[in-house]
């Protein structure tokens, strides 16, 4: 049985979550989210916890189970404490700065890049080399953020670029006098 598909669903106080005909919506302080799951799967709401229960051992009822579970959970997890991503600008006269609700990207290109955020995503600038990613929807802020570090990502070289915060960059030595 699955690991991850086994755990029971922690469903705080202020969430609310209908799961019916092949959808799942949930409901809390942040906002509200749906999606479309397998009708396949059993899917039980015990007091605060979901419980999810597969038909059988077959490959693709087993690979249900696991991202059913946490596709559900992320949902629970955004609506109550939302998801940010953290990106870095690293590169002499690279930086962001905020307009309205979008941002304006200066990444060495002979334009500056204006970006607007989807819906429910929100940027934030808090200083020029740092860009804030936030937002209730764990893969529409991952886009997000994938989006802004494919503008320019960090090259080996000198590792200029954009790039998550953390992110381990492995640099190459240059050409060598010979």
């Amino acid at each position: 049985m699955s690991r991850i598909g086994r755990l029971p669903i922690r469903v705080p106080k202020n969430v609310e979550v209908k799961i019916e005909q092949g959808k799942a919506w949930v409901k809390g302080p942040k906002g509200e989210l749906n999606i479309s799951i397998s009708r396949e799967l059993e899917i039980r709401k015990e007091e605060d916890k979901i419980v999810l229960n597969r038909p059988s051992d077959s490959i693709y009822h087993r690979s249900l189970h696991g991202l059913t579970r946490t596709l559900i959970n992320n949902m629970i997890l955004g609506v109550t404490t939302g998801y940010k991503k953290n990106l870095e600008i690293i590169g002499v006269g690279f930086k962001a700065e905020k307009k309205g609700s979008g941002i304006l990207l200066a990444l060495g290109f002979s334009h500056n890049i204006f970006l607007v955020p989807p819906k429910g995503i929100t940027l934030n600038v808090p200083v020029p080399t740092k860009i804030e990613v936030t937002g209730i929807d764990k893969v529409v802020v991952g886009e997000v953020a994938a989006k802004i570090r494919a503008y320019r990502p960090p090259e080996p070289y000198k590792g200029k670029g954009v790039r998550y915060e953390g992110e381990l960059v492995r640099r190459k030595a240059g050409k060598t006098a010979g």
